[in-house]
């Protein structure tokens, strides 16, 4: 059976029809534009498929709203995102294509991705972290995937922040200097006047892993997460993930009685074992969960 998936990123879209990581049929990626044609192009795309998909899963970017009795349900919500605020996602893929539609945020599908074929097999509780542009994150929670009031925004965690070493207000347009304003990729291009895959200067590369680390301790305090996954373009800079795992061990202090926070944390702060497929890949788990009438959340 063959399923349609749409990790729809603030970015970028990447399009899969598929069933898992080694029957991927078809992908589209292109740039995320103006609303009507980034989801008609999307539409169209699995409109044209030979023979169909059976049903469709979609990860996005947000905030959005996940809860089936609201009145604005399946809608990408309070965006910074210019023209994207209070779009009707799941209604206007609905109306074109008459198959059954399952819809998340992208980092949950990329964990629900990650827990079916990747780093988090078998793990009931973990999260993942996404550092690209902006910071996202998501996972599981007793096998389920995360939701509650809204859905977890990790990125806008308050971490503390020093001004006199960074006196950089933050890029964040709610919170100035939350986790996502001192730690994402925009942070990073403003306050060092950096290109976006730019190598990072020492200076840089410490403070990012210092915040990075920061953010990381918060969810073992309070998720107590068995393995936390960390995707994203920031992470390609390649001794950054080797720094954020040592800061985590120091600021964890001795206190978390377990290995994986002393001798075996290069176990437990781990990249996504899928790579930048992660989300799409997740997107089609969803799909088949929608066909299925069963949940991961």
């Amino acid at each position: 059976m063959i399923f349609g998936g749409i990790e729809a990123g603030g970015t970028k879209w990447v399009c899969a029809i598929g069933s898992m990581p080694d029957d991927v049929r078809e992908t589209l990626v292109f740039p995320t534009g103006r609303p009507d044609e980034t989801i008609a192009r999307a539409a169209g795309f699995f409109s044209a498929a030979h023979g169909g998909i059976a049903a469709l899963g979609v990860g996005s970017f947000g905030p959005i709203d996940l809860h089936r009795t609201s009145p604005t349900w399946g809608r990408i919500t309070t965006t910074p995102k210019p023209g994207w605020a209070d779009t009707d996602l799941f209604a206007r893929l609905s109306a074109t294509l008459d198959v059954p539609l399952a819809f998340d945020t992208d980092v949950n599908a990329a964990a629900l991705g990650e827990h079916r074929w990747g780093a988090a097999v078998d793990l009931e509780t973990f999260c993942y972290v996404t550092v690209g542009t902006g910071i996202g994150g998501g996972g599981m929670a007793n096998g389920r995937l995360m939701h509650g009031l809204l859905h977890p925004e990790l990125g806008h965690m308050r971490i503390p922040h020093d001004r006199a070493v960074d006196p950089f207000d933050g890029v964040c347009p709610y919170h100035g200097d939350c986790f996502e304003g001192l730690a994402s990729g925009e942070a990073i291009r403003k306050r060092w006047n950096l290109s976006p895959g730019e190598p990072l200067h020492e200076e840089a590369l410490q403070l990012e892993a210092d915040y990075l680390a920061l953010g990381l301790v918060n969810l073992v305090a309070v998720l107590s997460p068995q393995r936390i996954i960390v995707g994203g373009g920031v992470m390609n800079e390649p001794s950054l993930l080797e720094l954020v795992r040592t800061r985590l061990r120091a600021l964890a202090s001795g206190y978390f009685d377990t290995p994986l926070l002393t001798d075996h944390v290069d176990d437990y702060v781990v990249r996504p074992a899928l790579g930048d497929r992660a989300g799409v890949l997740g997107a089609l788990e969803l799909a088949r969960l929608a066909l299925d009438g069963g949940s991961a959340d």
